[in-house]
């Protein structure tokens, strides 16, 4: 292998390590490193609408919103309230879940109470994309407020109503029911934002019909009882259409609720708390700060025992820790303290790998082979025990993952637990990152180094009373044979 060859692969390791520095570099390095506040501020990552300016922090590192909801039951229900209570909380996770907040927790609380917890989001926040019933509706210009009462009025005035169609003799009312889960945010050609829509089943007909009868005159679309646009119908449409007049958060959670579809129950908000974070901030710097302790020590033990190598090792952790606070950051994965824990977890098997590869290698080197052999035979032979622990430890991740999302387990009950998944998929990340850490950045580094001097210091790699001993080994066992 040329020079060149082994040199590219180096390159690119560094540019990649370079790029993570820039993206997880902080905001305010004061809170991460000891006198880092003449330290630059970071920037954090921002590409056209794309934007990633901190770490998102659950609910013990944050604070954020805690909701206790109560599901109010309509007169005349027909259905199972256990199922309808069932069905509104998997709808608040599905609307919490397409926001990205992905370690919010959603339980059940007694006979008909819900309590959410949300990081990162206001009181006010919380309310207006937990607490719509997302009941949209279309209506239509009501004669007199006695029709708006007859055909259910959309507005307190009784100015508009709701619209009807027919569809094989039956009288069907136009709501949102009929729409598919694939509305989307889009932009007009003044740049406004507006939600595209689309029908399925019988609203198409009924929009065909409804737009036919009003062709001049306003469509106004309700959520709830909130007007959220009445454009004029400029031509007849069946299957979709568009609402404008919003702002884009408003647009973009709209689309959140309508996809996620209506809750089967009403909520009412029964107690609201802004919640501080569990840990300080002097606490979370002080667990920062023994994780970089930490960090040290096991770079520093591995140099001490394994030499060279350990200073590989060292510098593979390093580009080990930015590849993956950069995975974290960009996906963007929600760090809660059962999260840094798994992060922590996935470190030391980061260096097992190494140690598994760098004791093979000694072994070659002990036999007496070449620099070039021994990184050959070291990451062959280690790469079966490297694959299958971890493709175990993968599975364990899944299964946590599929289990804290909330299964029907017999004799036991929904089993929903959103820290168990944050743990699950922040280990299985330092897993897939450590093995590329391991493998690759190890073998190109070792690489690099093909032809130096540093390849000709055996006593680098294998103290040299190991060296000795393999040698008298090697005699005895020719003096009896």
């Amino acid at each position: 292998m040329s020079k060149r060859a082994r040199l590219l692969p180096l390159l690119g390791i560094l540019l990649l390590a370079l790029a993570a520095l820039y993206v997880v570099w902080p905001a305010e390095p004061g809170r991460v490193f000891p006198g880092g506040d003449r330290l630059p501020k970071g920037k954090g990552l921002t590409i056209r609408s794309f934007e990633r300016k901190e770490m998102r922090l659950g609910l013990d590192l944050q604070g954020g919103t805690r909701l206790l909801l109560r599901a109010n039951v309509p007169e005349n229900f027909e259905g199972d309230v256990a199922d309808a209570l069932d069905g509104t909380i998997r709808v608040l996770r599905r609307r919490v879940d397409a926001s990205g907040l992905s370690e919010a927790e959603i339980t059940k609380q007694g006979d008909a109470n819900i309590s959410v917890q949300l990081p990162g989001l206001t009181p006010e926040r919380a309310r207006s994309l937990l607490g719509r019933t997302a009941q949209l509706r279309f209506c239509e210009p009501a004669p007199t407020p006695a029709d708006a009462d007859a055909n259910g009025k959309c507005d307190a005035g009784g100015k508009w109503m709701q619209a009807y169609g027919d569809v094989e003799g039956k009288r069907t009312a136009l709501t949102g029911r009929y729409l598919k889960s694939n509305s989307y945010v889009g932009f007009d050609q003044a740049g406004l934002p507006l939600v595209g829509f689309e029908f399925q089943s019988d609203g198409g007909e009924v929009f065909r019909q409804l737009t036919t009868r009003l062709l001049g005159q306003r469509v106004a679309i309700y959520l709830d009882n909130e007007e959220l646009s009445a454009p004029v119908v400029q031509g007849v449409i069946s299957n979709i259409g568009q609402i404008s007049g919003l702002t884009l958060d408003r647009a973009q959670e709209l689309v959140i609720q309508l996809n996620a579809g209506a809750l089967p129950l009403q909520l009412s908000v029964l107690q609201e708390q802004n919640v501080a974070p569990t840990l300080g901030s002097s606490s979370v710097q002080r667990s920062i700060l023994a994780g970089e302790i930490g960090l040290l020590l096991v770079m520093l033990f591995m140099v001490l025992y394994y030499r060279f190598p350990g200073l590989i090792a060292s510098v593979a952790l390093l580009v080990y820790t930015l590849l993956s606070l950069a995975v974290f950051k960009l996906v963007p994965v929600t760090l809660t303290l059962a999260g840094i824990g798994a992060f922590v977890l996935s470190i030391g098997m980061a260096v097992d790998a190494n140690v598994l590869i760098f004791e093979r290698m000694k072994e070659e080197l002990r036999a007496g082979r070449s620099y070039i052999a021994a990184i050959q035979a070291g990451f062959e032979r280690a790469w079966p025990s490297i694959r299958d622990s971890n493709a175990s430890t993968l599975i364990t991740c899944i299964i946590l993952y599929i289990l804290g999302g909330g299964v029907q387990i017999p004799f036991i009950g929904t089993f929903d637990a959103p820290l168990v998944q944050g743990f699950a998929l922040t280990l299985a990340v330092g897993v897939l990152v450590s093995m590329f850490s391991a493998i690759t950045v190890t073998r190109v580094l070792l690489r690099a180094f093909i032809g130096s001097r540093v390849s000709r210091h055996r006593d680098w790699f294998v103290p040299e009373d190991e060296m000795t001993a393999s040698s008298d080994a090697k005699a005895r066992e020719g003096a009896q044979a």
